[in-house]
């Protein structure tokens, strides 16, 4: 069996990885012509971490991300309103990883072309289209450098090509474009100092006025006694309508986000001070797709963005899509047929995942945070002041919904090789 991957990104190079470690050869097209360590910040989840650590990759993120301890919620002055651990500190047996993407693709992208080979990540390649015969699936590429088209065939074509799929764009042709909440992310990344325990995800503020998120993605800055911080400003604007087509390296401008933040100085966290001192600002709005009610037909299928685009409030995305890398490795390991292998996989995933696209329209945290901005909106001395143990439990629970697993402790059920390397 051969698998043709569609995009280098982190779902494409993970299931690259577990189709080789399950003996099945596999090959990866990329349009961009050269991968660099692009983007700001992402979240590693426990059952995402175990996956990576099953393909022997536990020591690389150790050396590279930070295990996160705990996610915070503050009012816009730095005012605690609720917190819980993650990761290790919530009783997984497995880090929750505050991780650079770029890092954490150029890490994917080293271990990929150590173990399949160099030849086997093609860059600079782009897929136009495909055909499939009972045999096979022939893909139509384009050289990004010369503009010459050719053909590649193989048995399995995988879509793992992010917000605007090729693949899923000839699946599902009628869709249209991403679906936008009327909310407008800036992210950037800053060298500071470290904050509260050095471990932290800060939640400040609400999508009601403003909101800014923070939080730490680097070992080698750690180990400098310092924190590479990854920040979010989040504004919800007036209109829903989106204009121009989503783009997660699009630069943004300090004078964009500046006035929204530019008096929340708190105690521990000088916020103006890390939006400027950012080498480069990102602006995108934030749009998800809505559910597919199928992501396979007969010898292709989609995987991570692709499959589930989704808003970033759970930090679950990436984590998704590694979990999609490992179980379509599992079922094609032991496939009777292609497809039947494929139709495995579409069953096993996309119900679960869809779900957790939904939910993350509706975070319950958002509105508790609303509540605390209008009942105390110079702060407060203590939360219990503000709202009723009733009132924050949701925080918790929405958490639960679109972030954890409950299996917090069983070894991955997805690995098809002997013994593991951690």
């Amino acid at each position: 069996m051969r698998v043709l991957i569609v995009g280098a990104g982190i779902g494409g190079l993970t299931t690259a990885l577990s189709l080789h470690a399950a003996g099945i050869d596999a090959e990866v097209i990329e349009s961009a012509r050269e991968l660099r360590p692009l983007g700001v910040g992402i979240n590693l989840l426990p059952h995402a971490t175990r996956e990576l650590t099953e393909l022997g990759l536990g020591g690389a993120l150790d050396a590279t991300g930070l295990s996160a301890e705990e996610l915070a919620h503050f009012d816009r002055h730095g005012n605690p309103v609720w917190s819980e651990g993650r990761g290790l500190g919530l009783g997984y047996r497995w880090p929750q990883y505050f991780v650079h993407r770029g890092e954490l693709q150029m890490l994917l992208l080293d271990a990929a072309r150590e173990r399949l080979g160099a030849g086997a990540i093609r860059t600079g390649v782009a897929l136009t289209g495909f055909e499939q015969g009972p045999d096979g699936v022939t893909a139509r590429v384009r050289d990004q450098a010369t503009g010459a088209e050719s053909a590649l065939t193989a048995d399995i074509l995988v879509g793992a090509d992010g917000l605007h799929s090729t693949v899923r764009k000839a699946l599902h042709p009628d869709e249209g474009g991403p679906l936008w909440n009327g909310v407008t992310l800036w992210r950037g990344v800053t060298e500071a100092d470290p904050f509260l325990n050095g471990r932290t995800m800060a939640v400040l503020g609400t999508n009601l006025l403003s909101k800014f998120i923070c939080y730490p993605i680097s070992r080698e800055a750690d180990d400098r006694g310092r924190a590479l911080l990854n920040w979010l400003g989040e504004i919800c604007e007036p209109t829903t309508e989106l204009t121009e087509v989503p783009d997660w390296n699009r630069a943004g401008r300090l004078e964009d986000v500046m006035p929204h933040f530019a008096d929340w100085r708190v105690d521990w966290l000088d916020v103006p001070g890390l939006i400027k001192g950012a080498d480069e600002i990102l602006e995108y709005p934030m749009v998800d797709r809505d559910p597919l009610p199928f992501w396979t037909r007969g010898r292709v299928t989609l995987l991570g963005d692709a499959a589930h685009p989704m808003y970033p409030l759970g930090s679950n995305g990436g984590s998704q899509a590694i979990i999609d890398a490992r179980v379509l490795a599992f079922e094609l390991a032991r496939a009777g047929t292609a497809e039947a292998a494929l139709a495995r996989y579409d069953a096993a995933r996309r119900d679960t995942v869809n779900a957790i696209v939904l939910a993350n329209r509706h975070n319950p945290g958002d509105k508790i945070l609303n509540v605390v901005a209008e009942r105390a909106p110079d702060g407060f001395a203590r939360i219990e002041d503000v709202l009723t143990p009733e009132e924050l439990a949701p925080l918790a629970n929405g958490y639960q919904q679109i972030t954890h697993t409950n299996d917090l402790n069983g070894d991955s059920p997805w690995t098809v090789t002997a013994p593991r390397v951690r």
